[in-house]
């Protein structure tokens, strides 16, 4: 039997450029990054700062529900 994730979830990341008044925006779009959290030793929302294409620099990604 293999390892059991527990408390590993699934969470969404999505770029601040989704809002309309970011005018450094190289195309239109949301982009989103996919990762997973231990829920137990972070409760709170994660923030990284990652690439996004559509801005063509690194930004700060939010988690989203």
């Amino acid at each position: 039997m293999g390892k059991n994730k527990g408390a590993r979830n699934t969470i969404t990341l999505e770029c601040v450029c989704k809002y309309p008044n970011n005018i450094n925006k190289r195309k239109n779009g949301i982009f989103r990054y996919t990762t997973s959290k231990n829920r137990r030793n972070t409760p709170n929302r994660l923030e990284l700062s990652k690439f996004c294409p559509n801005c063509n620099c690194h930004s700060m990604f939010k988690e989203i529900k």
